[in-house]
This record gives structure tokens, sequence and C-alpha cells, in this order.
């Protein structure tokens, strides 16, 4: 077990640890974006980035567009374990980008006075399995700040980024997928992108927002993920879901990494068994987009949800609770779930832990077969 102190492994030492496996054993490069934003009636153009540079440019853009954004968190000013802070600090100056102590409650403590006098504190949870020595501060106080006060405060600008998910070595210390504990907090807004475009937009909006948002990123995509993205400013919609792949057979449905996953599924069983999936990527977690879920669940009359946190009591279970109210007259089978297992997250068992493709596949024909 991991202790903070003298004469035990760290916290900072396994750290650097995942983030060098991460980084393909460079832990130390630097990657800086600038912001361009296009002319009106231009078309925007677009560059080849990974996630990580499109989290570091949204970031950029937001410490440009408006002074009384802050960022701040442990290692941030010299680019966090994961260099999505890199080049801020040398561009933004230590007043508005700053380390702080390792202490979660003490990070959201003060971004939540920030935020409540009107700043958009910007604060990164070095990991997100670190995320619950501050979660009174997050959903006892940011998410429920403005309620509390009548309308006369409110937490709104306040964002909190945090690495999520399994990278292979991690451990359950390092690989775990806490969204399902923020989905039950009314006040918060909880956001997953599955690749470096909505990993911008998303990011823009969620600054933006007014209200406080969890903003969880994959962290094995920071660098495995690769796709054409915008230069300068441009959003895309919390809320709102996205078809990503077409299909009339099944609908599947994921976010984060899990999307990859629920794409590869789907060419695979097309190809061997002429299945046709359409997967969904839900982009935001909290408000979730029913409509675009239960529109493709009409259609296909099949759904099956798929997720790297624990089955019980997960982000899949409200999904196939609320679709079977929806659609009950459409479904053809009953909804599935695919997700990780009922247990703290292993190590070398992750293989036989993590809903991975062909569990995905069997549950798909298990389902075509009712």
């Amino acid at each position: 077990m991991l202790r903070r102190g003298n004469g035990v492994v760290g916290r900072g030492m396994v750290e650097r640890m995942v983030s060098s496996m991460l980084c393909g054993g460079n832990a130390t490069t630097t990657t800086c974006s600038r912001g361009f934003s296009a002319e009106v009636g231009e078309q925007q153009r677009a560059r080849k980035i990974n996630l990580f540079t499109a989290i570091n440019d949204a970031l950029n853009l937001s410490l440009e567009e408006d002074e009384k954004t802050l960022i701040f968190g442990e290692d941030v000013s010299f680019g966090g374990v994961f260099r999505c802070t890199s080049g801020l600090l040398e561009k933004h100056g230590s007043d508005r980008v700053f380390n702080t102590p390792l202490c979660e409650q003490g990070i959201l403590g003060f971004a939540v006075g920030a935020a409540a006098m009107g700043y958009k504190p910007v604060v990164e949870i070095q990991f997100a399995d670190y995320i619950f020595p501050a979660f009174d501060q997050i959903v006892n106080e940011a998410a429920k700040y403005r309620y509390r006060s009548g309308g006369m405060f409110s937490c709104g600008g306040l964002t909190i980024r945090t690495p999520c998910g399994a990278v292979g070595h991690g451990g359950h210390y390092h690989s775990q997928s806490p969204e399902a504990f923020f989905m039950h907090s009314p006040g918060l807004k909880v956001v997953m992108p599955s690749g470096p475009k909505d990993a911008k937009g998303l990011l823009l909006s969620s600054i933006r927002d007014d209200n406080p948002v969890v903003f969880f990123e994959p962290k094995i995509m920071y660098r495995t993920s690769v796709e054409e993205v915008p230069y300068g400013d441009f959003t895309v919609p919390l809320g709102k879901a996205a078809v990503v792949r077409e299909g009339k057979d099944i609908t599947l449905v994921g976010w984060g990494s899990q999307v990859g996953v629920l794409r590869q599924a789907a060419e695979e069983v097309e190809k061997n068994d002429g299945i046709s999936c359409e997967v969904i990527d839900l982009r935001t977690i909290l408000p979730w987009d029913v409509d675009t879920i239960a529109e493709s669940v009409t259609k296909t009359g099949r759904l099956l949800v798929s997720h790297e946190a624990p089955l019980t009591a997960g982000v899949g279970a409200e999904i196939v609770s609320t679709i079977s109210k929806e659609c009950f007259l459409n479904l053809e089978a009953p909804p599935l779930r695919v997700c990780g297992a009922d247990t703290p997250f292993p190590l070398v068992l992750e293989p036989f832990y993590l809903p991975r493709q062909s569990r995905v596949i069997a549950e798909i024909r298990n389902s075509l077969a009712f």
C-alpha cells in the first residue's frame, strides 16, 4: 500500500514510473501549443496532434482569452506527470499557473473559493484515484454552492481535470474510473472525451460552462490517440452524444477509451457475422444524452453499454434503466452491460478485469441470438 511519508514507496515515484512508461521512457519531454483563431467565414485549419497536446492547446487558449483563468495542482508548473501543462508557466506566469502542496482537499477548497469569487480555476488532480480526499469539497461544496446561496454565488467556472482508466500496469491506485461517484451528485457536470478533437472542444466548453465540471481524461490515450484537431477556438457542446458509427442491428454505447474497443468489436462482428452495430460515444456522462441513445435503440431494438468501471451501480446501470423505460416496446432483447469486475482494480489480472473486445463481441452475439 502506498503511503505518504518516509521509508515507504511514495506516490511521486509511482507517478514518475507511470508517466515514463506512457511517454515512451521520456517523461521530461515538453510540448507547448499555440492557439490560432480562424477568421469568420474561413474554413478552420487543422493539424494532427495527440490528446495531451489537444488538452494543452485548450488550456493555453483559456488562459489567453480570460485573465481570470487559473491553472494549479501538483507539479503543473513544470508540465505535470503527463505533460499536459507544459509551457504554460513560461507563457502566462507564476501568478496564474502554479504548483500546490500534495493535498487534494486543499486544492479543491481553494478552487471552490476562487470560483465563487469569479475566477475560472482549472485544477488538476494528478490521478483520478486520488480525487477522493477532495470528494467533500466537490460534492458538498462546489456542486451545491449555487443552490445553498439561493443563486447569489456559484462555482460555475470550476473545472477539475483528472487522468483516469487503465494503462496496463497501474494497479489499483493508478487505474480507476470513478465517474459514477460524481454522476450521483446534482450540480455537477461530468465529461470524458474519447479523442483529441473532442478533448479540446469539450474542455473549452467545460471551462466556459456555468457549472462545475469534472473532466476525466483517459490517460492511456494521451499519446496513443492522434487525429486532426482544428487550430484556434472551437467547442463541442456538453450533454450531446455522438454517433461515431451507424448501424441497424444493435446500439453500442461507451465513453473514453472504451469507444475504441466498441468500434473494433463492431467491425469484427460485421465482418464475421454480418451484424451491423451503431456505436455511440456518450462524451458527457452528466447530463447524458437520453434522446440520441433512445432514437438509436428505437431503430436497432438492442442495447449494449460498456465501461471500465465496476458493473454494480455504474453509469451503464442508469443508461440501461432509462432506455428500458423509454424504449420498452421497441426492445428485441434485454439491454446488456459489459463492464469491469466488482473487485478492486488488479495488477497482473488486469486483462481479465477489463471489458475487452472479446467480451463485447460475445455479448453482441448473445443479444442477436436472443
